[in-house]
């Protein structure tokens, strides 16, 4: 397919997605033409390989050996190292992030915020601002961010709204406290813009309890829903 067509990367993505159906999520993961096999042993993982390969060359799909890990207990994969722990930012990008300089203006903080997806105005660097700014250094640098799911510890739900959209955190609890297994937000349709807040907290929990449904369906024990929206406490026992 010739570069530079605006449906190039959704084309190149149905088509390997309809090559490899029956390994997503069993197997692997396609992203575009970067296609990560993992196995829960080594012996798998030979099957898994040699299948996925097979059935790329079946349809005049290959693979650049100089472009391929194989066997590997970790391996690089679209800014992230992947492992059996889980998923670290790539150790290249850590200094950058602790020689991130104290930001001078609304610019140089907008640029380090655009990391955490997080805005705020005005600006104001006081010594508690300061401390945050350090806070998230150390957390970028801290890996694992996300962890594997693990269905047998605590699981906990976090919700939010605000003025135009949803916001939640899936965590697990460990042993070394509450950790994130995943984010998701949602952005409000037009006529749900006028509801009052407190009218938005609700449809968030139900929303993320959709979202996450798949996680939390089949889960032995019960898990929590956290929200700051206290009315909804009532909903049991009224």
């Amino acid at each position: 397919m010739p570069f530079g067509l605006t449906n190039a990367p959704a084309s190149i993505q149905n088509l390997v997605n309809d090559i490899l159906a029956d390994f997503l999520d069993i197997s692997g993961l396609v992203y575009l033409d970067d296609i990560i096999v993992f196995s829960s042993s080594e012996e798998e993982d030979f099957k898994h390989v040699a299948s996925v390969l097979q059935r790329m060359r079946d349809n005049n799909m290959f693979a650049k050996s100089s472009k391929c890990v194989f066997h590997d207990s970790s391996v690089e994969y679209l800014g992230y190292f992947v492992s059996s722990d889980g998923l670290k930012i790539d150790s290249s990008k850590f200094q950058q992030i602790l020689n991130w300089s104290q930001p001078k203006d609304i610019t140089a903080l907008q640029s380090f915020l655009g990391v955490s997806n997080f805005y705020y105005s005005p600006f104001i660097f006081n010594e508690k601002a300061f401390s945050k700014f350090q806070i998230l250094k150390e957390a970028f640098t801290t890996a694992p961010i996300l962890l594997h799911f693990n269905p047998s510890l605590q699981i906990i739900l976090d919700t939010d709204a605000s003025d135009d959209a949803l916001g939640s955190v899936l965590s697990q609890v460990n042993d070394s406290g509450k950790h994130p297994i995943a984010f998701d937000s949602h952005k409000l349709l037009l006529t749900e813009l006028h509801y009052e807040i407190h009218d938005k907290e609700l449809p968030g929990i139900v929303w993320a309890l959709m979202r996450w449904r798949a996680f939390l369906i089949d889960l032995s024990n019960s898990f929590e829903v956290l929200t700051d929206h206290s009315p909804i406490q009532y909903f049991m026992s009224s």
